[in-house]
């Protein structure tokens, strides 16, 4: 048990070394005004989006230094996001509705709706955000001057994630500690390898020829996870991709209850992890090294197994989320309710793989597994 415990250390400190590393990286990038003739055009896939719609378009209305159209995708909703956005429209002339076709066979439904969202753009930049994500006025600008200064293909960001609920704190904040805690930063921004491309769809900022260049969406046509895999689509082209740090950029709260975010991750699991090849490996890094060490700690203290080990696990993996609640703004909550995160997170991926989690889908659509 002591060496068991020895192990945990181990790999609670590799995350804690990598969060370390990638907190002083993952800069807000710095906004100015764009040059003249840029144009960031704002595009929101929406179906059945009428509590969030309104706010979500009027934050993109809000931004500043930078020219900006939106255009608000509806796709198929029966609910009442389309006379919102056309109210929105009539008021201001940046805004647009566009009305997606129906769903071709072979595609799946966000990556189709995106894609006839690119097809609507009028801009330098495309600018793909979810009707949750509430952008902040400097964002847009700050995104451009980041693309031009580092000659990048795809900017990508994590939104500062609003969780009030425990179905949401034992869920959402695996974004961010798999991306800051196990995606090398440094060398994601020195080399092209498509195994470094990452991305959160929440947020993904084109440049235009870039996104072309590759076909877009339509290159991805029959997945569901576009910001793993347009990364590494660009990646594999050469074209390099960043993420920068998001809680100052927008806000988004993705799920109000645990079966919402059950089913949304759910969704790209099997896109991410969850494989024969990965899953495994990652249940040993996430498992023991974040999941195990309070176990230790209870065992140690009835006398089976060293604490002082035990103790030093507990604190780098509760210490390493601590840092990143910190530098994202995310509740405290996340922090001691991390163990128990980390396991639903991988109980999610198992479930995918094992097919015990049904088929995948997402607002009233099903896909088969892949």
């Amino acid at each position: 048990m002591t060496f068991l415990a020895w192990i945990a250390v181990l790999l609670a400190a590799l995350s804690a070394g990598l969060a370390a590393a990638n907190l002083k990286l993952a800069r807000t990038p710095a906004a100015r005004p764009a040059p003249e003739g840029t144009l960031v055009s704002v595009l929101i896939p929406a179906r059945d989006e009428e509590a969030n719609i309104g706010a979500a378009v009027e934050a993109a209305l809000a931004s500043r230094d930078v020219a900006v159209e939106v255009v608000v995708m509806d796709d198929g909703s029966t609910d009442r996001t389309p006379e919102i956005v056309e109210r929105l429209a009539a008021r201001d002339s940046r805004v647009r509705l566009a009305r997606c076709p129906p769903l071709p066979e072979g595609w799946t439904g966000k990556v189709h709706a995106c894609q006839r969202l690119a097809d609507e753009a009028r801009g330098t930049h495309l600018l793909f955000v979810d009707a949750d994500v509430r952008l902040a006025p400097d964002a847009a600008a700050a995104l451009v001057a980041h693309q031009a200064d580092n000659g990048l293909a795809l900017v990508s960001a994590v939104p500062r994630q609003i969780m009030k609920g425990p179905g949401e704190l034992l869920t959402v904040p695996m974004i961010n500690f798999l991306m800051l805690g196990y995606l090398p930063f440094a060398l994601m921004r020195k080399r092209p390898d498509r195994g470094l491309g990452a991305a959160c769809g929440q947020l993904m900022f084109f440049e235009r020829g870039a996104y072309d260049a590759i076909g877009g969406h339509g290159s991805i046509r029959h997945l569901l996870h576009d910001g793993i895999q347009l990364a590494r689509r660009l990646r594999d082209e050469g074209r390099m991709t960043d993420v920068v740090a998001g809680a100052e950029l927008a806000t988004c709260r993705m799920y109000e209850r645990f079966d919402q975010a059950w089913a949304g991750f759910v969704k790209n699991a099997h896109e991410g992890m969850a494989n024969w090849r990965q899953l495994p490996v990652w249940t040993v890094l996430l498992g023991l090294g974040h999941v195990l060490p309070p176990i230790l700690v209870l065992l140690a203290l009835m006398g089976i197994g060293s604490l002082l080990p035990a103790l030093l696990a507990l604190a780098l993996s509760l210490g390493t989320r601590a840092a990143i609640t910190r530098a994202t703004g995310e509740s405290l909550w996340t922090i001691p309710l991390h163990p128990a995160t980390v396991a639903v997170g991988l109980a999610i991926q198992w479930a995918s793989l094992l097919g015990l989690a049904g088929r995948a889908g997402w607002k009233g659509r099903v896909y088969p597994a892949q």
